[in-house]
């Protein structure tokens, strides 16, 4: 398929600016498989459509706040840096700007988002292929431990701050009630609807409620840049399936309930772990799930089958994003159909006024 084919028109005021004021009141578009109809409801009306025996499965990575601004200890050029993944302990794969001002040597003191020294250096060891920079930290025993108080909230790039300022409310609610372990640069957003007390509501409906991790990227903002569908080459990312949630999934699966994944980070690491177990692509092949964790490239999109998933619940994506192509391709399993009615789905969305991306509406397919 041509990346072309994702592309919509989106107005520039349809992208959330700010989270709705309270999390579970966004809107929610229910999209209907097999009909193509669709629901226009308020998030919390999620409820109507789990049963009891569901399984609603939730990526509990948390953000870290992997934003850092320094200048050049010798010419006192400004930088920002976005950490991206910790090799050892203060030693960091990050995106430098500018970059070319970052060569190999390149000594930056940081200071905290209001300009005031944080007693923080790091040195540019070298630079990979894809224009990265690593980074070793000196002046504290440990970056992570800082980050509160150095680090800014990594937004993504549609989000306009006009200073560091204004991201404190952001370090809440660019968050997950539910988020555990750090890693994230950038939050799975199909979760920041869920309250703790919808949560309670949700079990109390006899619904199980599971988590597993997948730590998002500076990937998922970035469009396919390829002409094509096959020629795109998906960004890395870390995940985690404990032995706890992988049997509340299998048990559902057994007795014939449904497994609601929660975003497409969730959606990446179950198909992952079950494409592993069983390269068939026929999901009646599929062997129960197991605790796994590693690195995962999947690129979902059409045409594809899932092995683990009967429902997907997201947010709105970018044109011309792999998060689109996957919410396509589960829209219609084994099709191409799929973008169709994806688009069509957004086209409705867009003269709903539905906002859209990070802080934006969900959207529930069944």
């Amino acid at each position: 398929m041509q990346t072309a084919d994702f592309d919509f028109e989106l107005p520039p005021p349809l992208i959330a600016q700010t989270p709705a004021p309270r999390r579970d009141q966004s809107r929610l578009l229910v999209l209907h498989r097999e009909s193509r109809q669709v629901e226009h409801q308020r998030f919390h009306n999620l409820l109507d459509y789990l049963r009891p025996g569901d399984v609603l499965a939730l990526n509990n990575s948390r953000v870290i706040p992997a934003r850092l601004r320094g200048v050049n200890a010798h010419t006192g050029g400004q930088f920002e840096a976005l950490l991206l993944e910790e090799n050892a302990v203060n030693d960091w794969w990050a995106m430098l700007r500018p970059g070319k001002r970052a060569r190999p040597g390149t000594e930056i003191v940081f200071h905290d988002p209001r300009g005031n020294p944080g007693g923080v250096r790091a040195v540019v060891l070298e630079k990979n292929d894809e224009g990265h920079r690593r980074l070793r930290f000196s002046g504290t025993p440990d970056i992570k431990d800082l980050l509160g108080t150095l680090g800014e909230v990594p937004l993504p790039p549609y989000i306009d701050r006009a200073d560091a300022s204004q991201t404190e409310a952001d370090r809440l609610r660019y968050q997950t009630v539910f988020a555990q372990p750090p890693g994230s640069v950038a939050a799975p957003t199909a979760g920041l609807h869920f309250t703790a007390a919808l949560l309670d509501e949700i079990r109390a409906r006899g619904v199980q409620v599971c988590f597993l991790t997948l730590h998002v990227g500076l990937g998922t903002f970035a469009p396919v840049k390829a002409g094509t569908l096959a020629a795109h080459t998906m960004h890395e990312e870390r995940y985690e399936l404990d032995e706890e949630a992988a049997g509340i999934i299998n048990r559902a699966k057994q007795a014939g309930n449904r497994v609601i994944a929660v975003g497409t980070t969730t959606m990446r690491v179950l198909e992952t772990i079950a494409r592993r177990a069983a390269p068939d692509p026929a999901p009646q092949a599929q062997p129960p799930l197991a605790a796994a964790k590693g690195r995962t490239r999947i690129f979902l999109h059409p045409p594809c089958d899932f092995k683990i998933a009967d429902a997907l619940l997201t947010n709105f994506h970018l044109p011309r994003s792999t998060l689109l192509m996957l919410v396509s391709a589960f829209a219609a399993p084994g099709d191409t159909r799929g973008r169709e009615v994806v688009l069509s789905a957004y086209a409705e969305a867009i003269r709903e006024r539905y906002r859209f991306f990070s802080y934006g509406d969900a959207m529930l397919i069944l």
